[in-house]
């Protein structure tokens, strides 16, 4: 069913961990399949004065899928850009595992998801602007929250 490479994430999470005062802290998850996962940012600047990734760490529950997702999200985005961050698809995600089945492509959704609502922590506690991508993707995950959590009411 996963591949070595989703196999080896699983077992051998990169950037497993909480972060202590990280910049940015995003939480992603669903309720129907149980998945749920943090992560955290730290950010930095390079040689070029560029705002960078500097550290980046998550913590999962759920499924094999999850956990190699969030830690590849971690290896992707490790040193690159703010905007190389904003960037990132989960089908990058799940490339860069060399595939997953297509019942847990949700998995590298919420994966990039946590990273999302992460740079969304972080332009919010700054007071910055916040890039228009970021902000619709926060919206469409508020709102998926929401439909989740009205559709369980009671159920939990």
């Amino acid at each position: 069913m996963y591949n070595e490479k989703v196999i080896d994430h699983f077992k051998n999470p990169r950037n497993f961990g909480k972060m202590e005062n990280p910049d940015g802290d995003g939480v992603a998850g669903n309720l129907v399949c149980g998945d749920m996962m943090e992560l955290f940012i730290k950010v930095g600047k390079n040689k070029k004065k560029e705002k960078i990734i500097e550290d980046i760490k998550f913590l999962a529950y759920g499924c094999a899928a999850a956990i190699a997702s969030s830690s590849m999200v971690t290896e992707i985005i490790k040193g690159k850009t703010i905007e190389e961050a904003i960037d990132l698809s989960n089908k990058e995600v799940v490339d860069s595992l060399g595939g997953l089945p297509p019942i847990k492509i949700h998995c590298s959704v919420l994966a990039a998801d946590a990273l999302n609502e992460a740079l969304y922590d972080y332009f919010t506690k700054n007071k910055l602007e916040i890039p228009e991508k970021v902000q619709k993707a926060h919206e469409r995950i508020s709102k998926s929250k929401e439909i989740i959590e009205e559709r369980f009411k009671g159920r939990i």
